[in-house]
């Protein structure tokens, strides 16, 4: 697999459509880290980490809205790729949907959000956008 976070992605956005509840993926540290901030700005309902002696699992139980059923994540989309990486200054970063949505950076604070790299004052790889 050349671009894993382009399959952890596509796996959330395939169950996302297919309306499944659960979604398990392939772990690592990267991905367990994408999914911690996906969690903590309200886009996944829970997650859990399943150690096999292998690689591990993550499972992640997607979130939906109660009474429209529409999904809380709308669009999941990679940016920087294996073969075209997308970088960006702090004074640079982008605002998704104006600020509704999230982008995800690699920085050297570790992975964090557009709005938080803002106040840190760190710019790094933009690996997604997430709304």
């Amino acid at each position: 697999m050349t671009d894993p976070i382009a399959d952890f992605l596509t796996r959330v956005r395939n169950a996302i459509m297919a309306r499944h509840k659960v979604v398990e993926i392939p772990a690592s540290n990267l991905k367990k880290e994408i999914t911690k901030i996906l969690f903590d700005k309200g886009y996944i309902l829970n997650y859990k980490f399943i150690d096999d002696n292998k690689q591990g699992v993550i499972k992640i139980a997607l979130k939906y809205d109660a009474a429209s059923k529409a999904p809380a994540i709308k669009a999941l989309k990679r940016i920087s790729t294996p073969g075209l990486r997308k970088y960006t200054g702090y004074r640079t970063l982008p605002r998704v949907l104006n600020g509704l949505g999230v982008a995800i950076l690699s920085t050297s604070k570790g992975l964090m959000t557009d709005k938080e790299a803002r106040v840190q004052q760190v710019g790094g790889e933009v690996l997604c956008y997430v709304y």
